[in-house]
């Protein structure tokens, strides 16, 4: 903290640095974890072009995984050639511009997760059009009626991954890819024996269910140009599966708290914000501008911004982590004076970018330049 409070001195708080040193360490260490496969590099977790561009520089690091369609048309324009919308798009206008866009169809692929959701697509564009699409397939683990992981895709076996394939092939549309996100593995940390037991056994499992859905898929469309799963959490566990082509990671890169309890890695912190003081309510209690950046996911504790220092400090609990001001309590508000920063970690990677329009880069404890987020240059995806 002491080194991005000095490097930022001259600049005005509120204010979010990205440590370029810290970056590069933890994308090493993904490169390491992943031991080979390529990384498609996840844009919700980064969302700054500048950052992404940097990362595919990279070696082991092989094309986009985007969150909306337009988004992925945007890099597109910006040159990259291999982008991975993995979430479920039917907005109108954007697949009109990807179906007149001859460019951007041989550059992005679709996610499809239904037939229900091959005939939207069929509907939205003129027909023929060569949309590519890949398969999201229900990576969860079922123990009787328990349902252990996210609620994505409704496919789930062989049959049914067919089934899409075979639709998507009627509407005209080249099923290029599967996907096959495993969440209650690369999401969840190894917080006790029986989470690290779920996790083993779902690993088993899922293994022996995505090899057999990538055949039942092959048997109908050929060989697959990519097979992605895994994510920051679980790439030396995902990545080890015979039937993958690739790995996704994003969140790694940042470090955010909710990535602080695993077993196999431990991310530096590369993105922080600070905020300054504004009042002093009582003797042990500062406040700070804004912060009440809360991450989505379940309301609770752990998507609340963490104080990084000074060491000592705790939000108010009837209060939180407010709109336009934010109490503090602990025995280091003695210490600070009107003007001074707190500086804070959120809970995810990626959307501390909506909440600011520039990151400020520090290496070697220097500040050496800003780039734009998103936001900066004028974007929201959702």
């Amino acid at each position: 903290m002491t080194t991005w409070d000095e490097a930022t001195r001259d600049l005005d708080a509120p204010l979010a640095v990205l440590d370029l040193d810290a970056l590069e360490v933890n994308a090493a260490d993904l490169e390491r974890r992943a031991s080979g496969t390529p990384i498609r590099l996840a844009s919700k977790s980064v969302r700054v072009r500048e950052i992404v561009d940097r990362v595919l520089a990279r070696p082991g690091w092989r094309g986009v995984m985007s969150y909306a369609l337009a988004e992925a048309l945007w890099l597109v324009e910006h040159g990259h050639d291999d982008v991975f919308v993995a979430y479920p798009d039917l907005g109108r206008a954007a697949l009109a511009r990807l179906a007149a866009d001859e460019t951007a169809l041989h550059r992005i692929t679709l996610a499809i997760d239904s037939l229900e959701h091959v005939a939207a697509l069929a509907d939205r564009v003129p027909g023929g059009t060569p949309l590519r699409v890949a398969v999201d397939v229900d990576a969860s683990l079922r123990l009787g009626p328990v349902h252990l992981g996210v609620r994505r895709s409704p496919v789930r076996t062989p049959a049914q991954a067919a089934a899409v394939a075979r639709a998507a092939q009627r509407a005209g549309f080249a099923v290029v890819g599967m996907m096959a996100y495993d969440a209650q593995i690369a999401g969840v940390p190894d917080s006790s024996r029986a989470v690290r037991l779920v996790k083993a056994c779902s690993d088993a499992s899922l293994r022996r269910r995505r090899s057999r859905v990538r055949a039942a898929l092959e048997d109908v469309v050929g060989t697959l140009a990519f097979v992605n799963g895994g994510g920051t959490g679980s790439l030396e566990i995902t990545g080890a599966d015979a039937a993958l082509t690739e790995l996704a990671a994003g969140s790694g890169l940042i470090g955010p708290t909710l990535f602080d309890g695993y077993d196999a890695f431990t991310p530096r912190p590369a993105l922080a914000f600070a905020l300054p003081v504004v009042r002093r309510p009582a003797a042990d209690i500062v406040t700070v501008f804004s912060g009440g950046y809360i991450a989505s996911g379940p309301a609770g504790d752990s998507r609340v911004p963490s104080v990084h220092a000074p060491e000592g400090l705790r939000m108010l609990g009837a209060e939180g982590a407010g709109e336009v001001q934010t109490p503090l309590r602990g025995p280091a508000a003695a210490s600070l004076r009107l003007g001074d920063r707190v500086w804070f970690r959120h809970a995810k990677a990626g959307e501390l970018a909506e909440r600011f329009d520039r990151y400020h880069l520090v290496r070697g404890g220097e500040l050496v330049g800003e780039v734009p987020t998103y936001r900066g240059e004028g974007r929201c995806f959702g």
